[in-house]
């Protein structure tokens, strides 16, 4: 699995309607013994979203929402998964076939990780159905039936 910050965000923000889904679905993960995948991109955009007062209602300050990711990177299945020589190769194909562009670039990064590795995409984001060959999965419609 390869984690997008969306989930993250949905499970830190007490105020998200997602919460509860979000919290209870990665708690069982963090605590599962399927690897799970936290690649630097999700890491920053965590941090760039919950900290950011324009954003968030209850913004975070750095220290705190690291603390958040400190306690998942700690966690026995999470991993880093490392973006290589083909993740660029596979990131070139994806913004030319999709064409990715803009907010789609972020994705794209996470598809073409996923994409290497051979990784499903869990993520609440259904812009992942716009990349053929990625596998992605909303968990929280899942945990919600």
């Amino acid at each position: 699995m390869l984690l997008d910050a969306n989930l993250l965000l949905y499970a830190v923000d007490a105020e998200s309607p997602r919460n509860q889904t979000a919290g209870s679905w990665l708690e069982t993960v963090l605590n599962g013994d399927r690897r799970l995948g936290l690649p630097w991109q999700t890491i920053g955009a965590f941090l760039r979203i919950i900290t950011h007062p324009r954003v968030t209602t209850n913004p975070l300050s750095a220290l705190g929402a690291w603390e958040f990711i400190r306690s998942w990177l700690e966690a026995d299945p999470v991993w880093i998964p490392p973006a290589t020589e083909r993740t660029a190769a596979v990131l070139a194909r994806l913004t030319r076939d999709t064409p990715a562009t803009g907010n789609l670039v972020p994705d794209a990064q996470l598809a073409a990780l996923a994409i290497e590795h051979g990784l499903v995409i869990m993520s609440a984001d259904t812009d992942f159905a716009r990349f053929p060959e990625v596998r992605w999965r909303n968990p929280l419609e899942t945990a919600a039936d």
